[in-house]
């Protein structure tokens, strides 16, 4: 995924988009994200049957972010959704 998003070979759904700037986050944000984050997490999509994965890293104003993202087809990477880590939580 980190050679995709390096490559430039990713998209943001506008659901993505959308989580983004309710965040205040850009597509540099994701792709720092992805670049030094973790994957912490792998999910199965139970309609689809597709794997998605949760990257947690940090935005480029070292926010903690959750990166959801698939490989899609063509082999990109397909950025679902974003959000900001809750330290509350």
């Amino acid at each position: 995924m980190r050679l995709l998003v390096k490559a430039g070979a990713y998209a943001v759904t506008i659901h993505g988009l959308e989580a983004m700037e309710d965040d205040g986050l850009t597509t540099f944000d994701v792709e720092a994200c992805v670049a030094t984050g973790t994957i912490v997490r792998r999910q199965r999509d139970r309609r689809t049957g597709e794997w998605k994965y949760l990257v947690r890293g940090h935005s480029l104003d070292d926010r903690e972010i959750v990166v959801v993202a698939k490989i899609g087809p063509r082999n990109t990477a397909v950025m679902l959704t974003t959000y900001v880590v809750d330290e509350e939580a």
